[in-house]
C-alpha cells in the first residue's frame, strides 16, 4: 500500500486549490435558473462551524466539522470520541468561539446535537432539507485538514452524487454501525476533519452530512459519503426533547432502594485509571445475568436504555438509577457492530 507524507503548506496549497476548482466548477456549470455559485457558498460559509474536543481515541483527530441548524446555536455534527462534554470548543465562520454542550449523541446513526450559548445565528432549516438522485451536482463543506482554525473559511469541494445506496457492508468491509441510506460521491471528502461536514446542492439546499473516513478492507479502497439528512430528523428531535443524553443524578430520596451496579449483573469493567475511561468491558462472569444476556469482554457499553455512558463512572451513574429487580436495556459497540440486549439480575445474582 502506497503511503503519503504530507506538509502543513502542502495541504493548504491542495485545499486552496479545490476551493477554485469548485468555483471554476461551478461557474461554469451553473445554470442561469441557478442562484450565483459564489452568492451560494458565501451564505453556506456562515453557517458552518469548526469543532474541537478530546480526540485520541482509535487514532481520531480532536477537531471535526459541523453546521448550525437553528438560531438560537444548536449545531449538527457527527458522534465521534472527540466530542467529549467536558471540553468542546465551537468556532463559528467568523472566528467567535463558543464552549459547547453535548445535548445528544445516537451511536446508532452517529449523529450528535452541540449547543452554544448564541442568539440571531444563520441555519440550515433541516425541516427544508431535500433529497437528491444520481447525478445531482453536489458542495461538500468542511474543515478538513484542519485548515480552518478561526476565521477562516471552510473547505469548499464539488461534485456529483455517483448512487444512491445503503451501507450494508458487509462485516469487516466498511466497518460501521450505520447500515441505511447513503449518497456516494464522487469527491474526497473521507479526510481528517470533514467528518460532519454539510452535504448541499448547487442551489445551496441541505441535503446531508458527511459521513467518517470508511475504508474497505477487502482492497483497501475509500469511500466518499454523506448520510441525507432525512435519516436523521427523528434522531435530532429525540435529542432535543432529551433522549440520548447522560442522566442527571437524582436527589437521594430519589433514588431506588436497591441500586443496580456492573459487579451485579457479572460485568467487570477495564480498570478506570483515566478521568474518563470507556466503559470497556474486561470481564462476564460465568452464569450472571450478563453472560445469560451475551454480553462479551471488549464490548464498549454505549447506552443504558437510551442514555449515553461514556465512561465507566458515568455507566456507574446510570445502573444507580435502576432497581435490581428491573431489566435493562443494554446498548454495546462490538467491534464496530452496535448490538441491544435486555440484562436482568436474577435472584441468585449477587
Amino acid at each position: 500500500m502506497i503511503r503519503f507524507s504530507l506538509t502543513t503548506s502542502t495541504v493548504i496549497r491542495w485545499s486552496v486549490a479545490l476551493l477554485v476548482v469548485a468555483v471554476l466548477l461551478g461557474a461554469n456549470t451553473t445554470s442561469a435558473a441557478d442562484p450565483s455559485l459564489a452568492r451560494v457558498i458565501d451564505l453556506a460559509q456562515a453557517k458552518m462551524v469548526k469543532i474541537y474536543g478530546a480526540g485520541g481515541f482509535h487514532g481520531m483527530q480532536g477537531y471535526q466539522s459541523g453546521f448550525l441548524i437553528s438560531s438560537e446555536g444548536h449545531v449538527l455534527t457527527a458522534s465521534s470520541y472527540a466530542l467529549d462534554p467536558d471540553r468542546i470548543t465551537v468556532i463559528l465562520n467568523d472566528g467567535r468561539r463558543y464552549p459547547a454542550k453535548l445535548l445528544g449523541d445516537d451511536p446508532r446513526l452517529e449523529v450528535a446535537v452541540l449547543k452554544i450559548e448564541a442568539v440571531s445565528l444563520p441555519y440550515f432549516d433541516i425541516a427544508k432539507a431535500v433529497s437528491l438522485t444520481d447525478g445531482t451536482r453536489i458542495l461538500a463543506l468542511s474543515n478538513l485538514f484542519n485548515v480552518a482554525m478561526g476565521d477562516e473559511q471552510a473547505s469548499v469541494q464539488s461534485g456529483t452524487v455517483s448512487v444512491l445506496t445503503r451501507l450494508e457492508g458487509r462485516r469487516g468491509v466498511f466497518e460501521t454501525p450505520y447500515h441505511g441510506p447513503i449518497y456516494v460521491l464522487d469527491v474526497a471528502t473521507n479526510n481528517q476533519g470533514a467528518l460532519g461536514g454539510a452535504l448541499l446542492t448547487f442551489r445551496g439546499e441541505l441535503a446531508g452530512i458527511l459521513g467518517r473516513e470508511l475504508r474497505n478492507s477487502l482492497n483497501n479502497t475509500w469511500l466518499s459519503y454523506a448520510v441525507p439528512i432525512d435519516q436523521l430528523r427523528q434522531s435530532i428531535d429525540e435529542i432535543k426533547a432529551g433522549k440520548f443524553i447522560a442522566l442527571k443524578e437524582l436527589p437521594p430520596e430519589k433514588r431506588p432502594a436497591r441500586p443496580m451496579d456492573p459487579g451485579l449483573l457479572g460485568i467487570n469493567l477495564v480498570p478506570d485509571v483515566l478521568e474518563r475511561t470507556p466503559a470497556y468491558v474486561d470481564q462476564v462472569r460465568p452464569g450472571t445475568a450478563a453472560a445469560r444476556a451475551g454480553i462479551q469482554p471488549d464490548d464498549l457499553i454505549l447506552l443504558v436504555g437510551n442514555r449515553l455512558t461514556q465512561s465507566c463512572k458515568a455507566l456507574r451513574k446510570e445502573l444507580e438509577m435502576i432497581d435490581q429487580a428491573d431489566a435493562v436495556k443494554i446498548t454495546v459497540l462490538r467491534g464496530q457492530e452496535l448490538v441491544e440486549v435486555t440484562v436482568q439480575a436474577g435472584p441468585d445474582d449477587k
